[in-house]
Formats: structure tokens, sequence, C-alpha cells
């Protein structure tokens, strides 16, 4: 028999969501987006962790790893504003916000807020990145 605290873990994971969407396609993770996920997990314990590396629609090279979307779902969140929840993606992230990645687009949300809507917003259409493409002198 179960104790009741193997249940509540067991429930717990069971419950957790994770998920990759690729530009690259379904199932196509790389080393950066592998190690964004594994570094939010570790950090915040995460209900719900959407990952979507958005690289595709932007002016990088294919295959690139440089542009993310994230949904992330914590208790950790609970009682801190939203500019505190980002900062505490940010310090998970610093090596990769120092480096690779040049922009990453969060929702930090508590579970409630999640339940009310569980969607990953859709980024806008990349300009092209250069002033010129965009009409700009």
């Amino acid at each position: 028999m179960l104790s009741g605290q193997l249940v509540r873990r067991l429930f717990s994971m069971a419950g957790r969501v994770c998920l990759s969407r690729s530009s690259a396609g379904p199932g196509a993770v790389g080393p950066v987006e592998a190690v964004i996920r594994t570094k939010l997990e570790q950090a915040l314990n995460p209900e719900v962790l959407e990952l979507r590396n958005e690289s595709g629609g932007h002016a990088v090279p294919p295959g690139s790893e440089t542009h993310f979307r994230v949904a992330v779902v914590s208790s950790r969140f609970e009682g801190l504003s939203p500019l505190q929840r980002h900062r505490l993606v940010h310090a998970a992230l610093a090596e990769e916000l120092a480096g690779p990645v040049h922009a990453l687009a969060i929702q930090a949300r508590t579970p409630a807020q999640w339940r009310e809507n569980p969607q990953l917003d859709v980024s806008p259409p990349c300009l092209g990145g250069s002033k010129k493409t965009r009409g700009i002198p």
C-alpha cells in the first residue's frame, strides 16, 4: 500500500505538463531549448512548462535557438508581481540570456491564473530586424 505522501507526490508529478513547440517541427529540441527547460524545472518546479522556439520566424539562420516564448505555471509565483516573476525566470536563465538567447517572451502565472486561461500567447510576425526593411530611415 502506498503512503499518503507518496501518493500526493505521484499525483503532483502526473499533473505536470511539459510541452515543446519548435519552429523546426515537432520533436525537434535543440541543446539551448533543453537547457532552458532543465533550468526552469529545477528553479521553479512548474506545474506547467510550455516552451516554444520561435527562432524560425525571425531573421536568423535555419536551426537557430535565439528567440523563445515560455509559459511557466508555478506556485512559486503566488503573491509576486509580474516583474518579480520575470526576475525569477531571468535569474534561472541568466547564462542563456547573456549568450545564445536574444529574445525571451515570458508568461509567468500561478496555477489559478493558468486555469482561467491555459493558452500560450502568440508572438506577432517579425518585421525583419532591419530598419531598411521596415522603411525607417
